[in-house]
């Protein structure tokens, strides 16, 4: 939940009286006493205030940027609001990244789509107000009544008598005066946008492609030594002996130890550390190291051995009942068809192209951290708790990161800079291999589902039962590993049960990229294909018949959220929003109206996700030799009433369509004893451009507030490509990845 709190007069006046020359406007921080909020820049008339905005006489707008940016384009979007509403020229607004500050800011992360929804409305005020102070300096300046005057690209005018002033000569008189309380600013009328809503070309773009130093792992600091990390094959092994002299010995080692650590698997983990003038030294000194491993029991763990004990638990009763809506068995007794199937998916990566990494430097009991993380302040957290030093003596600086997809909301690569600076005594830079990269994630989970679903003789879905195998302990899921019982079709279908049976894992979970949804998504969506098949229906009109059942009847249960995912409220499921991006994309993809040929077929899925609704149809082909080309993909995604940065957003839809595709196609992380076997890109393959398709995109623009867009777009795709490839071949796809599928056809 976000809290906001306001800048009093007297806190407003002292910082500004100091700093002078310029404007401060803050937004759910706190003031800081004038030594602590304001930073020596060494440039005249500019000033540092603890808060999102800085105007200077110059005519530069600096905007702060306070959530991490990994490539979902967040430092540039959030601005832009600002921006827009300050009423500046883009051209004259210049950004930078804050560091982590909890005394200046809230919910200062990246993950769960949460950045638009969560900071809308209070970016928005942050802008209007510092707006609404310039233009009652103006209205002082002029002699006029505020409620005359306008503004528009940095000048206040007063259309009256036909003058104006421009910002750059009212900075010191709004100084002066009381910002208005936030929640009583006006905000504009969204017809008068004229940055929200216009293509904005990333802040760092020109940076990127001429390879400034931006990512984590471009980081250096003096004397630093480079480190490379020696974990357990098996998931928190621990370290019973090493070869370290051995090791110390080879060319450009400075230092090579043992760090102790915990079986906590989001934590500080046992492993060898070695020190080098250069990473390529550590690595290759790495090498030659011999370490003697206590496994644990996770080394009787295997891929195989969870889907026989899946296919085990499917046997026998539940675990539990999550929902139990009607009276199933009965309905499919008097089913006119009724279709069995069972579905699974694997564990998945998350393949960051930048390999984890962090450079930490810890003097005189205070820790210096360089971070590429989504969860800065619970990386602090992390460290603070193992390594004992207090938070207010830990400082995050907030790095670019080269892909996140949920990855980095795990910091255990903090904590294992920060364990390994500490032990050794000089700055260090932490920087995984690929090979660590992948066989040491927080993995998407695999699991296993067992369905049953039955049709009437006017192709109605009557019933429906999902023995849902995943992973966890007790009434525990593990990490991503849950289902909810509201998920889609819950509320649709009048008979309806959700059975849950749990296996214990020692596999890292974490979450992936639209995490649930990206696995539930395939399983729904493919099977509500099947029934819609044994239905004699048209697979799209089909769910546009599904969702016009909710039933208003259906209780709720303990554990399901007490509003109906049905309804219209803020993040409940809206069929109305689903049936209307579906109805959008028959038209887009002229779905039903296109003759093709023999092997390529159209598939259809949509999902909700993360507030986002959105409807996908994949075009593929499947050569007679069981060879997958997927042909063109239409996107059709509803995610509110305004769309920030059109090209971003195109991007981020696009994007997590070839995620999904590249997902489908190949990937699978399998375990044989209690360890990874893939280990990089050759065995964990990322989608090549020749297998890249035009992704058409269009947003569906709606009334509801504007909601995120780094994960909806992904979870249909999975299940429409695999629907495409039943209708292109008439085999369906019932596991992942499609590699492992035999999909010859004749």
């Amino acid at each position: 939940m976000t809290t906001t709190s306001t800048v009093d007069r007297r806190s407003f006046l002292r910082v500004t009286a100091i700093a002078g020359g310029g404007i401060l406007l803050g937004s759910y921080f706190k003031i800081l006493e004038p030594a602590e909020a304001l930073a020596e820049t060494g440039a005249a008339g500019e000033f540092a205030p603890n808060a999102y905005i800085r105007m200077t006489p110059d005519g530069l707008v600096t905007i702060i940027a306070k959530n991490p940016e990994l490539g979902q384009g967040v430092k540039t979007m959030l601005p832009m609001i600002i921006a827009d509403e300050l009423d500046v020229e883009w051209k004259n607004v210049r950004i930078e990244q804050a560091p982590l500050d909890t005394t200046k800011f809230q919910a200062q992360s990246a993950g769960g789509s949460t950045a638009t929804p969560t900071n809308w409305l209070p970016m928005r005020r942050v802008g209007a107000a510092a707006r609404a102070m310039l233009v009652a300096a103006a209205a002082q300046t002029l002699g006029v009544a505020e409620d005359e005057l306008t503004t528009e690209a940095g000048v206040v005018k007063h259309a009256k008598s036909n003058r104006s002033v421009a910002f750059t000569k009212l900075l010191d008189k709004a100084a002066t005066l009381t910002p208005p309380a936030l929640d009583t600013v006006k905000l504009k009328d969204p017809k008068e946008f004229r940055i929200i809503g216009s293509r904005v070309p990333g802040v760092d773009n020109h940076a990127i492609v001429t390879g400034t130093p931006l990512y984590g792992i471009d980081v250096a600091v003096p004397g630093m030594l480079y480190a490379v990390f020696q974990k357990c094959p098996v998931f928190a092994g621990k370290v019973v002996s090493a070869n370290l002299d051995e090791i110390k010995a080879q060319p450009g080692v400075r230092q090579a130890f043992v760090v102790d650590g915990g079986t906590q698997l989001t934590g500080l983990l046992s492993g060898v550390a070695i020190l080098a003038d250069t990473w390529w030294l550590a690595e290759n000194a790495r090498r030659k190291l011999q370490v003697k491993w206590d496994e644990g029991a996770t080394a009787e763990q295997s891929s195989t051995g969870f889907a026989a004990k899946a296919a085990e638990l499917w046997t026998q009763p539940p675990h539990r009942t999550l929902r139990n809506d009607g009276d199933g068995g009965a309905a499919v007794q008097g089913a006119a068809k009724v279709v069995k199937a069972e579905y699974s998916y694997p564990f998945i990566a998350h393949a960051t192209l930048e390999p984890q990494n962090c450079t930490a430097r810890f003097a005189d009991g205070k820790l210096e951290l360089w971070a590429p993380t989504q969860q800065p302040a619970g990386g602090r957290r992390l460290v603070s708790q193992t390594l004992n030093i207090p938070e207010d003596q830990i400082t995050v600086h907030l790095t670019r990161t080269g892909g996140g997809f949920g990855r980095r909301l795990n910091n255990d690569y903090m904590v294992e800079a920060a364990a390994i600076a500490k032990q050794a005594g000089v700055p260090v830079k932490l920087l995984w291999s690929r090979e660590d990269d992948v066989t040491h994630d927080f993995y998407r989970p695999g699991g296993f589902h067992s369905f049953t679903g039955a049709v009437d003789a006017s192709g109605k879905v009557i019933a429906w039962r999902d023995h849902f195998v995943t992973f966890g302990e007790g009434q525990s899921f593990a990490p991503s590993a849950q289902i909810s019982p509201s998920e889609f079709p819950a509320h649709f279908i009048p008979n309806f049960t959700l059975d849950v049976s749990l296996i214990p894992l020692g596999v890292p979970t974490g979450f992936l990229r639209a995490p649930g949804s990206n696995a539930l998504a395939f399983v729904m969506q493919s099977f509500i294909d099947e029934l819609a098949h044994a239905a004699g229906k048209d697979p799209l009109q089909f769910r546009l018949d599904l969702l016009a059942s909710e039933s208003s009847t259906a209780p709720t249960l303990a554990g399901e959220p007490a509003s109906r995912p049905g309804g219209p409220q803020p993040g409940g499921f809206d069929a109305s929003r689903a049936r209307g991006v579906l109805e959008v994309l028959r038209d887009r993809s002229g779905w039903g109206k296109t003759s093709l040929p023999a092997g390529t077929g159209m598939g259809v899925a949509f999902h909700f996700s993360h507030r986002g609704y959105f409807a996908e149809v994949v075009q593929a082909t499947v050569s007679k030799a069981g060879e997958v080309k997927v042909d063109k993909v239409w996107v059709v995604g509803d995610i509110g009433s305004q769309i920030i940065n059109p090209s971003n957003a195109e991007n981020q839809a696009q994007g997590a369509v070839l995620d999904g595709i590249a997902e489908t196609l190949g990937q699978e992380i399998t375990i044989e004893n209690g360890r990874a076997v893939q280990q990089n890109f050759n065995t964990f393959p990322l989608l090549r451009m020749r297998q890249a398709p035009p992704v058409d995109v269009h947003f569906h623009v709606t009334t509801s507030s504007p909601t995120g867009l780094g994960e909806p777009a992904l979870p249909p795709a999975v299940p429409a490509l695999c629907n495409a490839i039943f209708a292109a071949t008439g085999k369906r796809v019932r596991g992942l990845p499609l590699s492992k599928q035999d999909l010859k056809w004749t």
